[in-house]
């Protein structure tokens, strides 16, 4: 495999692993990224789904304790089992929605006009949903342990809406949990537990619908991609950490309203595709 092709790989990896956990959408800028690098066709968008589990091994590393510490309560922590249960309970809603819905999002929603959509509303609704947690809207959930599988439930068919491109699942489940009266904290950890099971399961769906086009050849850009991924990510989920801690995600809604107009210009150009 060639040096150009490894270095695509590396520059996805990085832009995967750096949207991922944002509220900003991964999808879209991988798109936007792929166009620029002239990095397209078919194996492209698999290795596209592929590094996304280097995102995950991110919070794996990040959580490692945490996620050990359930899997061992799980027979006789009330606590862990709770946990589990609830990122179950989110993870259902979106996983139906996507399997049953996979081909009418793919043939009808991917189109600039969607995307930009995506991207500008979610902005909006992220800059009112700052707003009115400033304004003293009710806290309900302080903590990820704190949740109720209600809550749980809530959040999970929110992530349906993550589905529409352009409006991010780390978007929807974030600030969706802010509006269901979850801290930023509570909201933005529980949507990086809930991407273990989407993310992952995604991955093996498109594995193995697509599978006849993997080649030992393509091993090398495909590790390249989940490596970086995996260490873009990890530094990524540690800043946002330490960013929710002190301050709102209003710097990322007025992004999205700019990435929006970006969409329109460069689908109105014709120099990016955004029926991906």
């Amino acid at each position: 495999m060639d040096l150009a092709t490894l270095l695509k790989a590396l520059v996805m990896g990085v832009v995967e692993g750096l949207t991922e956990f944002l509220p900003v959408s991964s999808t879209g800028h991988l798109i936007l990224a792929a166009s620029l690098l002239d990095f397209t066709g078919e194996r492209v968008k698999l290795f596209e789904v592929v590094i996304q589990t280097g995102a995950i091994l991110a919070v794996l590393s990040v959580y490692a304790e945490r996620l050990w510490g359930t899997v061992r309560g799980l027979g006789s922590d009330a606590r862990a089992r709770r946990f589990a249960a609830n990122v179950a309970i989110g993870f259902v809603p979106a996983a139906a929605a996507g399997v049953a819905a996979a081909d009418f999002i793919k043939g009808v929603l991917f189109n600039p006009i969607v995307v930009a959509s995506g991207f500008i509303v979610g902005g909006v609704v992220i800059l009112w949903a700052e707003r009115r947690q400033r304004g003293g809207a009710h806290v309900r959930v302080h903590d990820v342990d704190e949740l109720g599988w209600r809550d749980a439930l809530n959040v999970g068919l929110v992530q349906c809406l993550a589905l529409i491109p352009g409006t991010s699942r780390s978007g929807a489940t974030i600030i969706g949990g802010m509006l269901l009266g979850l801290s930023r904290k509570a909201a933005t950890e529980f949507s990086f537990f809930l991407a273990i099971p989407m993310i992952f399961g995604a991955a093996a769906w498109d594995l193995l619908k697509n599978h006849a086009l993997l080649s030992a050849a393509d091993l090398p850009m495909f590790a390249v991609g989940l490596v970086v991924s995996w260490l873009a990510a990890w530094a990524c989920v540690r800043w946002l950490l330490r960013f929710v801690a002190h301050h709102t995600y209003t710097p990322f809604g007025w992004y999205r309203i700019a990435f929006g107009i970006v969409v329109l210009a460069t689908a109105w150009g014709g120099w990016v595709d955004w029926r991906a």
